[in-house]
């Protein structure tokens, strides 16, 4: 009976065993190792912003296509004879020089587009380097906590048997605990901050329920970050003006003023007279020439509506110019922010490579050491310890503001 009953349990563990892999197989087969490049080409290719930008092209370039849009013809039933009702038609057609303007109006509108293309582009690449940079971030930030966790998890469990043992305080005992679980309460936090990175980076990708997980470690990358971003600060320019001039959104601005000079171009062409041509079969049955063809000319005579067009086309050609001025300004302003902010983190990036680091690691196997050798106290043992993680955190948070700054000084000069 043992055997059978054992056989049952037996044969029930493997069943749930089984269950439990069923379950977790969708879980594990989530689990998606991510590269920034293969990050940045899925997110082009599939993010709204860019097919947006990709139908108003192609709406631009319908438009195009009916530049040469004449009115449309009249068509006439008159008598002028009395003795009967006769067919016509009268078509106005307006100067050569109207329809250019036309055509050259609407290729403004698509450059415009195409730019606006760009700057979207510009924007998705910043959108996902900087998603990224956050996965990277809150993934470093929950290992050092693990880290951290494991250290004082050891601690407070050396603290309770000294405590039991009658050779530390209650106090003590109490703070160990206290200090453990502020670093577990950071620990859940932190893996909290990791899934939103995950679903923040997974909606750009179009997997927003995936278990993504960044290819590199950002704490790895200091070394390679300390190099790549001296390059780089030695090949700017101080000139912000000279700095933006490729940037896609200058560029988009720029486009804007074309566009609206081209608007004020073609209310001056319509203020010219049109053509009107047409016949009408207006006579006799025994007329020898039945069809009666007329031409004439359609003149501008409502001046105050052209000139109200003008006014308006003038104005929003100088408010476009205005708002490159303005957005000039701006992506200068936003430039040496950036410049300056890459310059202050090189510095701090390097103070921690090369100082704060050993330090910290220095700080952490000493203090641990003196302290199970009776050397120093409970208090400086936590102190010490706690002086090392700041400078472990404020390093990997030197990173990622250093990266996010280099982001956007390549995203302002259109890299």
């Amino acid at each position: 009976m043992a055997s059978s009953l054992f056989r049952k349990r037996g044969w029930g563990s493997l069943c749930l065993a089984w269950v439990l892999l069923l379950l977790a197989g969708p879980v594990l087969a989530q689990r998606i190792v991510v590269r920034l490049d293969s990050a940045e080409m899925q997110a082009l290719r599939l993010h709204p912003r860019l097919r947006q930008s990709t139908q108003e092209i192609e709406e631009q370039r319908a438009l195009k296509r009916g530049s040469f849009a004449p009115a449309n013809p009249d068509f006439l039933w008159s008598a002028p004879t009395g003795e009967r009702w006769a067919p016509g038609v009268v078509q106005t057609i307006d100067l050569p020089n109207v329809y250019r303007n036309q055509a050259r109006a609407a290729n403004a509108g698509i450059v415009l587009a195409e730019r606006g293309l760009d700057v979207n582009r510009a924007t998705v690449r910043r959108d996902v380097r900087l998603a990224y940079l956050t996965l990277q971030f809150t993934e470093a930030q929950v290992r050092q906590l693990i880290y951290q966790d494991s250290l004082f998890q050891a601690l407070q469990q050396a603290t309770n048997r000294l405590y039991a043992a009658g050779e530390v305080t209650a106090l003590q005992r109490v703070s160990t605990e206290a200090e453990a679980r502020q670093v577990r309460n950071q620990l859940e936090q932190a893996t909290v901050d990791q899934r939103s990175a995950q679903r923040r980076l997974g909606l750009l990708l179009g997997q927003p329920n995936a278990d993504l997980t960044a290819e590199t470690n950002l704490r790895e990358t200091g070394p390679e970050l300390a190099r790549t971003g001296a390059e780089l600060l030695g090949t700017l320019s101080g000139q912000d003006s000279v700095a933006v001039a490729l940037s896609p959104t200058l560029a988009y601005y720029s486009q804007n003023v074309t566009l609206s000079q081209s608007g004020i171009s073609l209310v001056r062409a319509r203020r010219t007279p049109a053509l009107t041509v047409g016949y009408q079969n207006q006579a006799f049955e025994n007329s020898p020439f039945k069809y009666r063809l007329q031409f004439g000319v359609s003149l501008p005579v409502w001046f105050w509506t052209y000139r109200s067009q003008l006014q308006a086309a003038t104005a929003r050609s100088k408010a476009a110019q205005a708002q490159l001025q303005v957005q000039r300004l701006e992506l200068g302003t936003q430039y040496q922010q950036a410049l300056a902010d890459t310059r202050k983190f090189a510095s701090s990036l390097t103070y921690y490579e090369q100082t704060g680091l050993p330090q910290s690691s220095a700080i952490i196997s000493q203090s641990q050491r003196l302290f199970r050798a009776g050397e120093i106290s409970y208090l400086v043992l936590i102190q010490s310890l706690n002086q090392a993680f700041t400078i472990q955190n404020t390093y990997l948070t030197t990173i990622r503001d250093y990266r996010q700054a280099i982001v956007e000084l390549n995203y302002l000069r259109g890299q």
